[in-house]
């Protein structure tokens, strides 16, 4: 069993489970949106394969916000809406690129997610277990989209990924 938090404790792994939740609603989005502008049936399936491991990892998060005492995002219809528009775009531009885009969408989360097991109160192991499991299915899914055909994003998308993501992070802590 579990070992009981403190507010603190409470409060800081609900708000990083909101952001892990957030992360999840933008993965099916994603997802979504790029198994609709695929141009080949065998990339069709793989997106949508993805997000149904994600939607686990959805579930997930979901219930360990609610078991924390906190909520989702107030926003997720946003970041929902975001990530779609995103995923389309990026598979207007093709397969390459679009795995090229889940390559590196799931990089950074699995960076993100390391963080938060640092951050993460040792106590709270139903959470951390949680995470783990992201991570480990979060670089699988990244090395599937590079075998797949997935290409190096340039720099500059990079980068914007990574602002937009720290953008959604900060936002999400809290609402």
């Amino acid at each position: 069993m579990a070992a009981p938090l403190n507010d603190a404790e409470r409060q800081l792994a609900g708000a990083l489970m909101r952001v892990n939740h957030v992360g999840e609603v933008c993965a099916q989005a994603l997802y979504q949106s790029q198994s609709l502008f695929t141009r080949t049936p065998e990339l069709h399936r793989h997106f949508q394969q993805a997000a149904v491991e994600e939607r686990e990892h959805l579930a997930w998060t979901r219930e360990r916000v609610h078991e924390l005492g906190t909520h989702t995002s107030r926003l997720t219809p946003l970041w929902y809406a975001g990530a779609y528009a995103i995923g389309a775009a990026a598979g207007l531009a093709g397969d390459a690129v679009s795995l090229g885009f889940v390559v590196e969408t799931e990089r950074q989360v699995e960076q993100h997610l390391a963080g938060h097991l640092d951050r993460l109160p040792a106590a709270d192991t139903v959470s951390r277990r949680i995470v783990e499991q992201m991570k480990e299915d979060e670089a699988r899914h990244a090395a599937a989209a590079l075998a797949a055909g997935g290409r190096e994003l340039p720099g500059p998308v990079r980068f914007a990924m990574r602002v937009a993501a720290g953008v959604m992070t900060r936002t999400a802590h809290y609402i």
